[in-house]
């Protein structure tokens, strides 16, 4: 392989080589092992998202109690708290099964949770947009003008 400077006129070459190849018994033995790890592999990757999901859940409901803990009774945040805490001793451990069954638990509380409060919200919504449609039609009401229109003609 060559190439050449057209402005100086220079030319640098190079030659590659294959001198490094490996033998095909170490290819072969290569994938044996690859073949062997492959399902440890595997379990490392699920245990990864497993606590990768863990994860994201703890954060999320943390960022949620302490922005709209205030809505919710009692009962309801230690229980969503309770389950928070399930998660993160799980998460200490290294038991897959137990980080899912107690992510599993997180979600069920939280889930009722969240849609507590989005169903506060609608109905704050709601009230909303019930007072200012009824102002819109009594304003409504002020601007429409009965008229008849005779031809004198």
């Amino acid at each position: 392989m060559a190439a050449r400077d057209k402005a100086t006129g220079k030319e640098q070459s190079m030659t590659i080589t294959g001198q490094s190849s490996l033998g095909k018994d170490d290819i072969e033995r290569m994938v044996r092992d690859a073949e062997s790890h492959q399902e440890d592999d595997r379990r490392r990757r699920e245990e990864a998202e497993v606590r990768n999901t863990a994860d994201t859940l703890v954060y999320q409901t943390e960022k949620l109690l302490r922005e709209q803990g205030d809505k919710i009774d009692g009962s309801e945040k230690e229980t969503v708290s309770s389950a928070l805490q399930g998660v993160k001793e799980a998460l200490s451990g290294s038991d897959v099964e137990a980080i899912k069954t107690a992510t599993e638990s997180l979600m069920t509380a939280s889930q009722g949770f969240s849609q507590r409060l989005y169903e506060q919200a609608s109905q704050a919504n709601a009230g909303d947009g019930a007072a200012s449609g009824s102002e819109q039609a009594d304003a409504a009401d002020d601007e429409v003008v009965d008229a008849e229109i005779v031809d004198e003609k």
